[in-house]
C-alpha cells in the first residue's frame, strides 16, 4: 500500500464540527471521519498517512464544486471519499431559491470529470447519500424518499461509469433501524449519531477494503 493523503469531503455529516485549524485534536472533527482516521492511522502508522476532512455543513453539491480546486485537487491527495446529497434535497423541499433548480447529478458529474483529468490516479469513493423515517423526513416522508431514491440512483450510476467505488449505505441503516428506532442512528432523520457515524465508517472500510483499496 503506497497511500500518503486520504481526503473526505461532503456536507455537515462529515464535518462533525472539525476545527479550522492545525489542532491534531481535532482536525477531523467528531464524524465517521474521525473514526475512520483514527483506525487507518493506527493500523498503518509505519505509513504516517494523512488524513484531511475538508466538509462543511450546509453544502449542496454545486458547492463542493464552487470550492474543488481549493478543497480538493490542491491537496493532492491519493484517495476522495465524497458523501453528499441530503442538503440538495433539504433546500428544494423547503423551496428555498438555491433549491430552485437540481444541479446535483451535473456539478456532482464535473467534479469526477475535473479529478479524472487532473489526477488521474488518484481513488473515488462516492458514498451513498441516506435518510430514515424520522425528524423531518418523516414530514414528507414520500417526498423525501422519492428524491434520496433518485440520488442514491445517480451516485451508483456515477460510480459505475467512472470506475470509482460505490460504498452502499441506505440498506445498512434500513437494517440498523429495524434492531432499534429510527432516531437512535439519525437524530433528525438525516445526521448521525454516535452509532450512525460508526455504522458509516464500518461500511466505508468494509467496502474499501473488500476493493483492494487498502492493499495497493
Amino acid at each position: 500500500m503506497n497511500i500518503v493523503i486520504i481526503l473526505f469531503q461532503g456536507d455537515s455529516i462529515t464535518d462533525g464540527n472539525r476545527g479550522r485549524d492545525d489542532d491534531p485534536n481535532h482536525i477531523l472533527g467528531h464524524s465517521y471521519a474521525y473514526i475512520i482516521g483514527g483506525k487507518l492511522g493506527n493500523d498503518l502508522a509505519e505509513q504516517r498517512p494523512v488524513f484531511y476532512n475538508r466538509g462543511i455543513s450546509g453544502d449542496r453539491m454545486s458547492d463542493l464544486y464552487a470550492r474543488w480546486n481549493e478543497d480538493a485537487i490542491s491537496l493532492k491527495p491519493d484517495m476522495i471519499s465524497i458523501l453528499i446529497g441530503v442538503n440538495d434535497i433539504w433546500r428544494t423541499m423547503k423551496g428555498e431559491p438555491s433549491g430552485v433548480t437540481d444541479r446535483f447529478e451535473r456539478a456532482y458529474r464535473h467534479v469526477l470529470e475535473e479529478t479524472s483529468e487532473v489526477m488521474p490516479q488518484t481513488k473515488l469513493i462516492l458514498c451513498e447519500p441516506f435518510i430514515l423515517n424520522t425528524g423531518a423526513p418523516a414530514e414528507q416522508w414520500e417526498a423525501w424518499e422519492g428524491w434520496i431514491k433518485h440520488y442514491q440512483q445517480v451516485v451508483r450510476q456515477l460510480a459505475e461509469q467512472f470506475h470509482t467505488v460505490f460504498v452502499p449505505l441506505q440498506e445498512a441503516f434500513n437494517e440498523a433501524a429495524r434492531r432499534t428506532d429510527a432516531a437512535y442512528w439519525l437524530w433528525d432523520g438525516v445526521h448521525p449519531t454516535t452509532a450512525g457515524h460508526d455504522l458509516i465508517a464500518r461500511e466505508w472500510l468494509k467496502t474499501v477494503e473488500k476493493n483492494g483499496l487498502l492493499n495497493d
